[in-house]
């Protein structure tokens, strides 16, 4: 079943190639990729994932994994990247700012 969530044929496209070969999974990693924007776009909690996608634990593992691998990182950095370019900008940021009120001073 597809969901509003899921990521596109171009954005897979765009992204496909930052996942390694070398963990070979049972499951296809953009099924993977399109349970963990299931969550994160609609709040659902890990354990009630539709049957649709894998286990919640395969999904909870593959989620975490990125992360501390920096893939998800990479994947922002990447969207931002086109996006930047989209609006006819640089690609890289050339600064940044600080919210004062959340930043602690002393």
């Amino acid at each position: 079943m597809a969901y509003a969530s899921d990521i596109t044929d171009a954005g897979w496209e765009k992204i496909k190639d930052l996942f390694s070969n070398g963990n070979r999974s049972v499951h296809d990693k953009r099924i993977l990729v399109n349970a963990v924007f299931y969550i994160t776009k609609t709040g659902c909690q890990w354990r009630l994932l539709p049957n649709d996608f894998p286990c919640w634990s395969t999904v909870h593992t593959f989620f975490y994994r990125a992360k501390k691998s920096g893939l998800w990182k990479k994947i922002m950095d990447l969207a931002v990247r086109e996006d930047r370019i989209r609006m006819g900008k640089d690609p890289n940021p050339t600064y940044g700012l600080i919210d004062s009120q959340s930043t602690k001073t002393t």
